[in-house]
């Protein structure tokens, strides 16, 4: 079992930044993919931004230009810069990762993002 483990939530104000990690807890199995969904009230979980263990990225294009998706070196952790946050950003955002050779995929718990001023 893999557990991933978010962190970096909070408040923040509507143009400033934050910064989201997810880490997993189990290195022993190498990364098809790793990234991010959100779900704010009352809307379908939606992805935000993903990247391949080839370092290929994908955004939504309400995200492009503002967020940027990394991964440490080892891809054990993946980091979700987010600049020039938007009301509409606010969400619970949600890890994930897909494990070769199963692609088994795997869900962080969650982490409250608020973009409020």
């Amino acid at each position: 079992q893999v557990q991933l483990v978010e962190s970096g939530g909070g408040l923040v104000q509507p143009g400033g930044s934050l910064r989201l990690s997810c880490a997993r807890s189990r290195s022993d199995f190498s990364i098809y993919d790793m990234g991010w969904y959100r779900q704010a009230p009352g809307k379908q979980r939606e992805l935000v931004a993903g990247i391949t263990s080839a370092g290929s990225t994908n955004y939504a294009g309400s995200v492009k230009g503002r967020f940027t998706i990394s991964t440490d070196d080892a891809q054990n952790t993946v980091f979700l810069q987010m600049n020039s946050v938007k009301p509409e950003d606010t969400a619970v955002y949600y890890c994930y990762t897909r494990l070769r050779p199963t692609l088994t995929l795997y869900w962080g718990q969650g982490t409250q993002v608020t973009v409020s001023s």
